[in-house]
């Protein structure tokens, strides 16, 4: 299932689209520590397409979606 969730991003020098916090409805934030890959991927678990970021966020890998200027993570 597709929970789509607020991020805010950077736009690096040189073009790249960077997630820097997920912004949950109700209030909850988390920083991204690292991203460790970005690829054009399909989501297995809730469908969907988009560019897939690999996230390390408190000691844990989770992937973020960015498909059709919409973010989302697997529920």
């Amino acid at each position: 299932m597709k929970e789509y969730v607020s991020v805010t991003a950077k736009f690096d020098e040189d073009g790249s689209l960077l997630p820097l916090v997920i912004n949950w409805d109700d209030g909850r934030k988390y920083k991204i520590d690292k991203i460790t890959d970005i690829r054009f991927a399909s989501s297995l678990k809730s469908g969907g397409v988009g560019v897939r970021y690999t996230c390390q966020i408190m000691n844990h890998t989770r992937y973020l979606y960015l498909e059709s200027n919409r973010w989302f993570v697997e529920k």
